[in-house]
């Protein structure tokens, strides 16, 4: 215990009486940017659930730009997240909080939603000549073994909060031994390397090997190579916010991760065009393992990059940040299946690419707005199922 007391006193972190909003907002901008990302799915040339009959290269080059960094950047700030969490609560409460925020809305996610979404998908490709299976026989065929992938299997897009609740329990260990004189003794070394030019690179070590690793036995998505490899995002943005000297340094060379991130997305795209890459069904040979390490170099740039875009411009609050911290994970575990009925719909319509995309991103944010303001934030019960806290009982005047 005085371990753990003595080196809380001395992580240099200068976040101690003020509120970094521009992680809020960074966390707002996220879930927006997963939203525009699978709003736009059913156009692009990549696999999706609800695919239109004409299909955009202009709109793969939108979504292939986001494909190597958007879901690291999201696991990266809630691992920041996980820090601050950990500095207001003992280990069992913070364990108790991640089972309300995180599981509960994931099973309410799977039961409410899941059966929906998947028939929504077996309508549509048994309509386009895609699919010739029964219902059932469609249902039953989204199983896994024993991976990560049941996470997706049974709940879609949902299988993010599944890794996520996952990893906040497997990693409590390592955070707690981080806050302890041990932990905070590698963190001085660790930041000792990143104050050079260019250091903080380093971070890119462990998540190219992580991937170098696993990606020749797991290749599929959702499988442990991508377990475990966003867990490395998830596990490094606690790091970044353990001392001063790490945020300093992505301050320092943000031009250094620009450049490298503008570099490796040239990179990503030659390198995928060359080998005919599929995201959805990887082989794992050499060519695809030097990609998918240009992809965690990628990755780790831009999301850093993000980082010092808050650092430098958002770090302010005001109403909309207020109403988008607490409607972000409504709205996430809401927006899929959403765009799913949209696009059910849309891209039977006899009108070119850019009335569909419209129609889908306009009418899937607006739907799904409408279903939380009007039914989730103002019902208590659907609050609690969705991860959000207990409205604050006004005084009586």
């Amino acid at each position: 215990m005085q371990d753990q007391v003595t080196a809380e006193q001395t992580v240099t972190a200068p976040q101690e009486s003020a509120r970094l909003h521009y992680l809020d907002w960074l966390r707002v901008l996220a879930i927006l940017m997963v939203f525009l990302y699978h709003a736009t799915k059913p156009f692009d040339i990549a696999g999706w659930h609800i695919k239109n009959a004409e299909l955009s290269e202009g709109v793969m080059v939108f979504t292939g730009f986001f494909y190597p960094w958007g879901m690291p950047f999201f696991f990266m700030i809630a691992g920041t997240g996980t820090w601050f969490a950990l500095r207001r609560r003992t280990a069992g409460q913070f364990a108790k909080e991640r089972f309300s925020r995180l599981l509960i809305p994931y099973i309410t996610g799977c039961i409410l939603l899941w059966p929906f979404m998947v028939y929504l998908q077996w309508l549509h490709e048994t309509q386009t000549g895609v699919l010739q299976a029964s219902y059932l026989d469609f249902l039953l065929s989204h199983h896994a073994g024993f991976s990560p992938q049941w996470f997706g299997a049974v709940g879609f897009h949902l299988w993010f909060l599944g890794f996520l609740f996952c990893f906040s329990l497997l990693g409590l260990p390592l955070f707690l031994w981080l806050k302890g004189r041990s932990g905070q003794a590698f963190l001085s070394r660790l930041a000792g390397i990143c104050m050079r030019r260019g250091g903080i690179l380093i971070f890119v070590v462990p998540l190219a090997v992580v991937r170098a690793v696993f990606v020749p036995f797991f290749p599929a998505e959702h499988d442990w190579s991508d377990f475990f490899y966003l867990m490395a995002f998830f596990v490094l943005g606690f790091v970044l916010y353990t001392r001063e000297e790490f945020q300093q340094a992505i301050r320092r060379d943000w031009l250094i991760l620009l450049a490298t991130s503008i570099v490796t997305t040239i990179a990503f795209a030659f390198l995928a065009l060359s080998i005919d890459f599929d995201p959805f069904h990887p082989t794992g040979t050499i060519p695809e393992i030097v990609l998918w390490i240009v992809i965690s170099i990628n990755g780790w740039c831009w999301s850093t990059f993000m980082l010092y875009i808050g650092m430098r411009y958002l770090n302010f609050s005001n109403r909309w940040l207020e109403y988008g911290t607490e409607a972000v994970l409504p709205f996430f575990v809401l927006h899929q299946p959403v765009i799913m009925a949209v696009a059910f719909f849309v891209v039977q319509w006899n009108a070119g690419i850019p009335v569909k995309l419209l129609a889908v991103v306009a009418g899937s944010f607006v739907v799904t707005m409408a279903i939380y303001e009007l039914a989730i934030r103002r019902i208590g019960p659907l609050r609690r199922l969705f991860g959000m806290k207990a409205r604050a009982v006004q005084p009586v005047r």
